[in-house]
């Protein structure tokens, strides 16, 4: 209860969405979704958490899935995941009052305090955005030298400097003063994150705030994540 209360008197009212992009990913959203409705239920009652799936440009079973989830969602021919990630955030900030933005994709799945850890921050000292971590959830189809050089390059503990829009939160109003999520094909978590520390707005480097995420090799922008594992594992097959 001491924590609740805690919690209250520094987010009053605070109405927290999580925003999800998704192209194509009948495979995944369904878990990503499971993942996300765990974290919202280790919240106290005095936060309001839901998700917003923005589906863009989406041809296969995704809405069908996101419907069975009874996940409130919109659609768009954005064709660009900066696009539909700021379209996500604005219909949450104007539609349902969203104070806080959590981002993830669609191909990863949240650990079950991931929302719990980003409030944690906040209580403790007040942040206007969280850059948390990820994990990869499998290494089987990549080879040991890739996983060897992965693990030696990635920082995974507070103060690291990564930033992955599957594992990207603020508060709206910082938001919304900085511009928001470029239309970009790619780096347009890079691009915000610059943006933010250009308006001398407070940044939380957390690996407490973690995201599980796909180490598929099908990439659906040409410099996202699964780009940079594709890279990695043709080098280690060249050499």
């Amino acid at each position: 209860m001491k924590v609740d209360k805690t919690i209250s008197d520094i987010m009053p009212h605070t109405k927290i969405a999580i925003v999800i992009p998704a192209h194509n990913e009948e495979l995944t959203i369904t878990q990503c979704l499971a993942s996300v409705q765990s974290a919202i239920e280790q919240l106290p009652a005095s936060i309001t958490a839901y998700p917003l799936v923005v589906l863009d440009s989406c041809s296969d079973d995704t809405l069908a899935l996101v419907k069975a989830a009874e996940v409130n969602y919109i659609a768009g021919d954005y064709r660009c995941v900066g696009q539909a990630r700021d379209v996500g955030i604005r219909h949450a900030i104007d539609n349902y009052g969203a104070t806080w933005l959590a981002c993830t994709d669609a191909d990863s799945a949240v650990t079950s305090d991931w929302l719990m850890q980003q409030v944690t921050h906040i209580t403790q000292k007040p942040t206007d955005m969280i850059c948390g971590v990820v994990s990869i959830d499998s290494w089987a189809h990549l080879s040991p030298q890739t996983r060897k050089e992965y693990i030696a390059h990635y920082q995974d503990k507070m103060g690291h400097h990564h930033i992955h829009g599957a594992n990207l939160s603020f508060s709206s109003a910082a938001y919304v003063a900085v511009g928001g999520f470029a239309p970009l094909p790619c780096h347009e978590d890079v691009v915000l994150v610059e943006q933010f520390e250009s308006a001398g707005f407070d940044i939380t480097w957390s690996n407490r705030v973690r995201v599980i995420t796909s180490s598929r090799l099908q990439a659906r922008t040409s410099e996202g994540f699964a780009a940079f594992l594709v890279k990695l594992e043709q080098s280690n097959s060249q050499s």
